[in-house]
């Protein structure tokens, strides 16, 4: 069972329902002011990526999209950035933040090779981590549900804010930047 490091209180879902940045329905219209390195969160939003000609740097994926399977070309597009990348799995209950995930994630941003991390659960809240984690001018994106991607241009004031979420999440907060500031 994997160490679940925190957990989002219900009072704060609201908050993380505003986008992080500009929303896009098209992928190669977002990539024209993307800098690596590109993190992808969700598999349609990689799926997308991959579709457009880029393989994001670290692809964080479920196989789910708004909690039911993804259909078989997002899945198809997702087997595509694997043939090619490292491949880490790790367990990460909805609503949390793991040790392996926030480890996997590390690890993957600083690797300049290509890696897939294929969560067991959900990657629901990866954007957060990977914002504080990403070097500053990197690119996250994610999905917005029923709306379309949003990239996130990581900068001191967007790391900022991520740590601020982080920081008033419920559970072990030393251990999670303790993680964190090791990238």
């Amino acid at each position: 069972m994997a160490e679940i490091l925190v957990s989002l209180p219900a009072e704060m879902r609201g908050e993380l329902k505003e986008p992080l940045g500009p929303i896009f329905t098209d992928a190669e219209r977002l990539l024209l002011d993307a800098d690596p390195p590109l993190v992808a969160v969700g598999d349609v939003v990689t799926a997308h990526l991959v579709r457009a000609g880029v393989t994001p740097d670290v692809a964080l994926v479920d196989g789910l999209t708004k909690r039911e399977t993804v259909r078989d070309e997002v899945a198809e597009s997702v087997a595509r950035v694997t043939e090619n990348a490292r491949e880490v799995r790790v367990e990460n209950p909805a609503g949390t933040l793991t040790r392996d995930l926030l480890v996997a994630l590390r690890d993957a941003i600083a690797d300049p090779d290509p890696t897939v991390i294929v969560v067991d659960g959900e990657e629901d809240l990866a954007a957060l981590p990977a914002i504080a984690a990403a070097p500053l001018g990197a690119t996250v994106v994610y999905g917005q549900p029923d709306e379309g991607m949003v990239r996130a241009r990581v900068t001191e004031e967007a790391k900022a804010e991520m740590r601020d979420l982080l920081g008033r999440m419920e559970g072990d907060l030393e251990a999670v930047f303790e993680i964190l500031d090791e990238s």
